[in-house]
């Protein structure tokens, strides 16, 4: 029967089998017969000769003695080649089963390599925020852009500040926030009222305007003439979903204190 050993299939030494031993147990007849009728015949031929006889005998008796120790050699070297077979099977399956823990161990210790996320900016409805929450999200804006010592300080008596701060190359950013709806346009006396304080009141080095509106051509026409930045709707989607650089990294604007007057 077969039987598993080292994830190998082999016979098992001794296995019985009834046609071999029919087939050995009639050969060991056929020889025993014919040999005992050839002794009997030679046993008949030397007659009443002794030493005839005793030779004879002996050579019946070293033709035995040959017989059994072949028989006895070709036992030993079947159990000697079955011992080094099995010894070589099993150190086979040794060194497979180190090879296959050595690989599961290197599998085990390899890191796994986790992509770091993509920072993807969800758009946000700053029309629908009041006026306060306007403020605030634009002062976010300047702090997730590098921007230090940022603070909201709209409110009453802020003459036109909304938001300070210090940008990344260190010039002074005052910001004014307009939550204007469709409807409504940033114009010209707002810009006015804004640029009459930024630059002498607060010291701007940069001056923004952020509205979730329009403006109308006269606020734009001042705002470049004073140097004011003006941002829209749109300019403040895109900079706030990271399509476009933050305001102050815009070419700087004619106008204002200090720079020159637009030709």
């Amino acid at each position: 029967m077969p039987t598993a050993m080292g994830g190998r299939t082999r016979m098992r030494r001794g296995d019985f089998s009834l046609r071999r031993t029919a087939v050995g147990f009639a050969l060991a007849a056929f020889l025993l017969v014919f040999g005992g009728v050839l002794l009997r015949s030679a046993w008949g031929s030397v007659g009443g000769h002794p030493v005839v006889r005793g030779v004879l005998v002996l050579l019946v008796l070293a033709g035995a003695v040959l017989l059994l120790r072949r028989r006895r050699r070709r036992r030993r070297a079947a159990r000697l080649a079955a011992a080094v077979t099995e010894a070589a099977e099993e150190l086979v399956d040794t060194a497979l089963a180190e090879i296959d823990e050595a690989v599961a161990a290197e599998v085990r210790a390899e890191p796994v390599l986790v992509p770091e996320p993509v920072y993807e900016p969800a758009p946000v409805d700053f029309a629908a925020l009041d006026p306060y929450a306007f403020e605030e999200a634009v002062a976010d804006l300047c702090r997730r852009d590098g921007c230090r010592d940022v603070e909201r300080v709209g409110g009453a008596g802020d003459l036109g500040a909304d938001v300070l701060a210090t940008a990344p190359d260190g010039r002074r950013l005052v910001v004014q926030c307009k939550r204007y709806g469709p409807a409504n346009k940033v114009g010209s006396q707002d810009l006015q009222r804004f640029g009459g304080t930024c630059y002498a009141v607060h010291g701007a080095d940069a001056a923004l305007v952020v509205t979730t509106g329009e403006f109308t051509a006269p606020a734009a026409e001042y705002a470049a003439a004073c140097g004011i930045l003006c941002v829209d709707a749109d300019a403040l989607a895109g900079w706030s979903e990271g399509v476009l650089p933050p305001p102050w990294e815009s070419p700087a604007p004619v106008g204002g204190p200090g720079l020159p007057e637009p030709a």
